[in-house]
């Protein structure tokens, strides 16, 4: 199966280089190239796509925006040189499914762009370890800082035992929805499994029973 691209990046050079560098990756098709924001936004109008591949640093629209404009629509690579906790947390509350810096190899670029279509969270190499790193720590904000208030939602309805068809009922929202909050909060607190989201939302407070 082909997984269908579109690119956004304001740097003509590289938006160019990584469009005939993805053109060489079986079973990758770039569909469609934009220089900025709103450029991405009015293509995924008019071309089918699979999964945009943005950076973040443009000018009228910026990654993050649109990768929230493009929510539910189709799922969003960040690709871009930033690779701090502050940008990486922007991304993510604005729904990226992935973040990956500019400096990884072409594989890896490739590997993120297709797990990232077929549904997975990646957040790769130096930006993964920064998240892990943050998720060990106790941040002032509380044990789940790095959520946002509808992961925090999730986890608790996931905490009290709901199923993810129960969830997306609860909160209205499409079972593959809900599997995609589930897969985020598993990677921005770095566990490996639902019963580790359990215990960890019950340590934090999370998961009491409805009366």
């Amino acid at each position: 199966m082909t997984t269908r691209v579109l690119l956004a990046d304001d740097h003509p050079v590289y938006l160019e280089g990584l469009r005939m560098l993805l053109d060489t990756v079986e079973g990758i098709e770039v569909v469609g190239a934009a220089s900025d924001g709103a450029c991405l936004l009015e293509l995924a109008e008019r071309v089918a796509a699979d999964v945009a591949v943005i950076d973040l640093d443009m000018p009228y629209t910026d990654g993050a925006s649109a990768a929230a404009a493009l929510r539910g629509r189709m799922p969003v690579l960040i690709l871009t040189m930033h690779g701090d906790q502050a940008h990486v947390a922007q991304a993510l509350r604005a729904g990226a499914r992935g973040y990956i810096l500019k400096s990884a190899g072409p594989t890896a670029i490739a590997r993120a762009i297709i797990a990232v279509a077929e549904g997975d969270t990646v957040l790769a190499g130096a930006v993964g370890e920064r998240v892990r790193d943050s998720a060990t720590r106790s941040p002032s904000g509380g044990p789940l800082a790095e959520l946002t208030a509808r992961e925090t939602e999730v986890l608790d309805l996931v905490a009290r035992g709901l199923s993810n068809a129960q969830i997306g009922q609860r909160l209205f929202l499409s079972v593959k929805t809900i599997g995609n909050h589930v897969s985020a909060i598993l990677a921005k607190l770095d566990l490996a499994s639902r019963a580790e989201a359990v215990a960890r939302a019950r340590d934090a407070g999370l998961g009491e029973p409805e009366s």
